[in-house]
């Protein structure tokens, strides 16, 4: 038998991460500064380790209710209005993940299937296309550009919108360009989507990673809420990335059908990172607030020294990404990074491999020590220097 043919067809279509290559070579080297992992360099704030540990400690080892611990769905509705004055119920408007990652798959896989097409615009999140195309539907991308600061605009919608669109995925603070979008970036959007009949697949994981302003989401507009599946976890803000731990909040009738793929997939995400969940939503806000204050001062150096080498770059004002544009250097995206990281050993990811759209740009991530990020420069002027 011949496995391969075996394979469903949109699987064998969809290519692999273009990030992996390069973690790949980099484990068979040495000496190699690694701006290239989204991933906090923080530890998970002790309070919050303890709490999953004590849970241990307790034998507090079994099964939760499917949607997550009521008492951790009760912080979540709490977080959810406090921070951004979104009510939801926690009984039946709030599931607990394994990840943000489990919630955008579930969220596509729920609304759409073969025959639909979801708008995607990249650059973006690698998981979007991917589980748009898994779920058997068609992505139609959308370009964001660099003088559009990276924001989605109402009439790139408009352009995408066909009789098949079923949802659009929208990711801000973005993965991975850094960019934010505003109320009134937003308030054009909902005018475009208020009267559709379209899901709106809202990725805010990095929300609480902005710079300037405070984070909006497209579900704080009353006429985009019932309509709008709001993503968020805890890997970024609290460092947590590892105790896989994330959550949707949406409609009840919509996250009824959801929790349907996370019981018979999933049955719940792991009970020790729900108690260590509930901790941080309860005590973890000074942390949160240091690590912000130091990913800001990391942004300001790595933006600063990219322009010093001759890189354009626009000031991100979310996230812990900064995505230059380095066509100056004549080289691809791929030529760029592959370069890089043989003769400087340093290690950053091709825009294409967030979107064609990316080409000629690449993303660096300052969720690294300033060190790091200061040597880092030093031998990347060197690099260009030696074009």
């Amino acid at each position: 038998m011949n496995i391969k043919q075996m394979v469903r067809k949109n699987i064998l279509e969809t290519p692999p991460s273009g990030i992996r290559k390069y973690f790949d070579m980099v484990n068979e080297m040495e000496d190699v500064i690694s701006l290239g992992i989204g991933e906090p360099d923080f530890e998970t704030p002790w309070t919050i380790r303890e709490e999953g540990i004590y849970s241990l400690e307790r034998g507090k080892t079994h099964y939760s209710s499917n949607a997550g611990f009521i008492e951790l769905r009760r912080e979540i509705s709490n977080y959810m209005n406090n921070r951004f004055g979104l009510k939801y119920d926690p009984k039946d408007e709030i599931l607990v993940t394994v990840g943000g990652s489990e919630a955008i798959d579930i969220s596509i896989r729920t609304f759409v299937g073969p025959g639909d097409e979801v708008i995607v615009p990249e650059p973006s999140f690698v998981a979007y296309k991917g589980c748009v195309m898994f779920a058997g539907a068609t992505p139609v991308t959308v370009e964001l550009k660099a003088e559009d600061r990276f924001k989605l605009k109402p009439e790139q919608i408009v352009n995408a919108i066909t009789d098949k669109t079923k949802a659009i995925i929208i990711g801000y603070p973005n993965n991975p360009t850094g960019a934010t979008m505003d109320y009134d970036d937003y308030k054009a959007i909902v005018e475009v989507l208020k009267d559709k009949d379209i899901i709106v697949i809202s990725d805010e994981l990095y929300a609480e990673l902005t710079y300037e302003g405070k984070h909006v989401s497209i579900a704080q507009f009353p006429e985009m809420k019932d309509r709008t599946i709001v993503i968020n976890g805890f890997s970024k803000a609290f460092a947590m990335t590892g105790w896989r731990i994330g959550y949707a909040c949406g409609p009840a009738d919509a996250l009824e059908q959801m929790k349907k793929i996370h019981q018979y997939a999933l049955m719940c995400s792991p009970t020790t990172a729900q108690y260590a969940a509930i901790e941080a939503l309860k005590n973890g806000e000074p942390e949160v607030r240091r690590m912000v204050e130091e990913y800001n001062r990391r942004r300001l150096v790595m933006v600063d020294g990219f322009r010093k080498i001759g890189l354009n770059c626009f000031e991100p004002l979310g996230a812990f990404y900064v995505f230059p544009d380095i066509r100056v250097s004549g080289l691809s995206s791929d030529e760029f990074c592959e370069r890089l990281l043989m003769q400087e050993r340093v290690l950053m990811v091709p825009g294409n491999a967030f979107g064609a759209c990316g080409e000629g740009f690449v993303r660096a991530t300052y969720a690294t020590s300033i060190d790091n990020i200061r040597e880092a420069l030093v031998r990347m002027r060197r690099f260009l220097e030696s074009l």
